[in-house]
């Protein structure tokens, strides 16, 4: 039976936009003095506050959109909207969001995924993808619930106060 050619030789079928868009929302300029580089992601949530975050963030989504296309793994998938999320959503707070910004490359992880399940498209999704899902699943539940608990919580004690009071 034939060999498949090294992963290294295999044409590459994402097409060159896909390329371009994560170079420029994640690493299209250097920092001037030093190796460090930044792209339109961090710049606008830099200068834009929350609207550069959200602006970027809907950029990032044609390459979820290409997930689908290519017929990428949905696991696969929820993973790419996890590094999206996880980037919109912390790069929007300020300050903290722009530091986050200068390491978490969500477009160039996002890619680096197409990119490996164009070079196999009969690979099946690693434990990985499965724990990054998980997780993600987990950090939404947690944000909807614990503040719930909170607010119950906190309705609680007070109504103890007043009851006690009363």
């Amino acid at each position: 039976m034939p060999q498949p050619p090294p992963e290294s030789t295999a044409p590459d079928r994402v097409p060159p936009w896909a390329v371009s868009l994560a170079r420029v929302l994640d690493d299209a300029f250097t920092i001037p003095g030093t190796h460090m580089r930044i792209g339109l992601d961090a710049i606008l949530g830099f200068f834009l506050p929350t609207i550069g975050d959200a602006a970027t963030g809907l950029c990032s989504l044609s390459l979820l959109v290409l997930g689908f296309q290519m017929g990428v793994p949905r696991v696969v998938l929820l993973r790419m909207v996890f590094n999206i999320a996880l980037d919109t959503l912390l790069g929007s707070i300020p300050f903290v969001g722009d530091v986050f910004d200068l390491f978490w490359r969500s477009n160039r992880r996002n890619l680096e995924l197409l990119r490996r399940y164009d070079r196999d498209p009969a690979r099946p999704p690693g434990v990985t993808d499965y724990l990054i899902v998980g997780m993600g699943i987990t950090l939404v539940i947690a944000a909807v619930v614990l503040p719930l608990l909170l607010g119950f919580a906190v309705l609680r004690f007070l109504w103890r106060q007043v009851s006690a009071g009363g």
